[in-house]
């Protein structure tokens, strides 16, 4: 292969300010004729060439698509491709570097657009979440935000109506109102305008095309006054982000608490209650009823207490510690059987443990249900169930929730859950 000898500069602006540039790239830019400008700030650059620089320039006005490339191969001589950034960070970089190889190329870098904002709005950034729609489809959108991260960082698309998208993602994901939205316009340039905006109103229409969106998690003050009667969103309780299996989600969760069937008067276990969402909302539905929380967790306890405040009840007992010291270490007589029980959160053997010793307690018409992600272990229970006299019954849940992406309108899965039902009768 013959070697190229010229050279391809890459350069990220903040600003259409030439004097902005480093004394290093301003000698670059006067030295260089042929500069390759992304259409959206053709005119801005091309001033540039307006002093006197000694020479004439050959300005290509880019798309950032092939006959950039095609453009670039054709030259001869050093080429300037003006970008925006940091051209490596979601950028024209990684396209060049496909079709050029790295002799070629030279990245003078300047601060990303999301850095810039963070500055602007004077929010730490360590920790955001970056994700870019700008070409690409909008899956890895709502994957950022299932994650519930502490702020988010998006690189939107004019071409596809990416603030619909975004917005429309948040509310059918029930993060709505947990963020902040905040809208950067041409971040770092003349006409830079940041706005936070109201999604619960319109999008603006004047929105330039030259924008990204940052979301950070707003402090929500919970009032359990709005709260729906049955079906409470999961964005409601309080858990962590790398500990999702603490929340049973909302679709499982209300097929549970309607196959427990819930008296008014009576005593409902609720083990490895994680947050505690089925026992406390099964409280919020049926108040007079005592309920036992057990989660061997550390900071278990801490958890449901918060989400009790924020539903408004008060769970009997809450115990941070496991089962099976429950079971086996405390006299259980001076505990109130379980008319309703619910197990969850530990392996086949724990669950098999409390079925056999908790069920010789409960009475007739007295229920237990067990949510099961694993197939294998659901005979053995059935068969447990049955062997202390409860009739048994077998559901299997499986949701998808739509999502809007730019296409149209997608659903994505949830994860099935089996849930096993035994109701007794002797």
């Amino acid at each position: 292969m013959t070697a190229v000898n010229r050279k391809i500069h890459v350069i990220g602006i903040n600003s259409y300010i030439f004097e902005d540039l480093s004394s290093k790239l301003q000698d670059l830019f006067i030295n260089t004729e042929n500069i390759a400008v992304p259409n959206a700030y053709f005119e801005k650059i091309k001033s540039w060439g307006e002093n006197d620089f000694g020479q004439n320039k050959v300005y290509f006005c880019s798309q950032s698509n092939n006959e950039l490339i095609v453009w670039l191969r054709s030259q001869k001589t050093d080429v300037i491709l003006i970008s925006r950034g940091d051209p490596l960070w979601f950028g024209i970089g990684r396209i060049l570097l496909e079709n050029f190889t790295k002799e070629e190329l030279s990245f003078y870098p300047s601060n990303t657009c999301i850095q810039l904002a963070f500055s602007k709005l004077k929010i730490p950034w360590q920790d955001t979440a970056n994700v870019s729609i700008h070409g690409r489809d909008s899956i890895k959108l709502v994957e950022a935000l299932k994650a519930s991260p502490s702020s988010l960082a998006i690189i939107t698309d004019s071409n596809n109506k990416s603030l619909e998208i975004i917005k429309k993602n948040l509310s059918e994901l029930n993060l709505i109102d947990l963020y902040d939205f905040w809208l950067c316009e041409e971040i770092g340039f003349d006409n830079e305008n940041i706005r936070k905006l109201n999604l619960q109103e319109s999008l603006p229409s004047d929105v330039s095309s030259l924008n990204i969106v940052v979301i950070t998690k707003t402090k929500k003050n919970y009032s359990n006054n709005n709260l729906p009667l049955f079906g409470i969103s999961d964005h409601n309780f309080k858990t962590y982000n790398d500990r999702p299996n603490l929340l049973t989600k909302k679709e499982v969760r209300v097929q549970i608490l309607a196959d427990l069937e819930l008296p008014k008067n009576g005593v409902i276990w609720d083990v490895g209650a994680g947050c505690g969402s089925i026992g406390l909302e099964a409280l919020k539905l049926r108040p007079n009823l005592d309920l036992f929380c057990i989660d061997k967790r550390i900071g278990s306890k801490a958890l449901i207490l918060e989400n009790s405040k924020r539903l408004g009840v008060k769970p009997k007992f809450i115990f941070e510690e496991d089962i099976k010291n429950t079971l086996n270490a405390i006299n259980l007589t001076s505990f109130e059987n379980p008319n309703r029980l619910v197990i969850g959160g530990c392996d086949k053997k724990t669950k098999l443990q409390i079925i056999n010793t908790l069920s010789k307690g409960m009475s007739i018409g007295d229920i237990i249900v067990i949510p099961i992600i694993d197939i294998q272990i659901i005979k053995e229970l059935r068969e447990e169930l049955e062997k202390n006299n409860f009739k048994t019954n077998l559901n299997l849940i499986q949701t998808y929730k739509s999502l809007s992406i730019s296409e149209g309108i997608r659903l994505e899965p949830n994860n099935p859950v089996f849930i096993l039902k035994g109701k007794k009768f002797i």
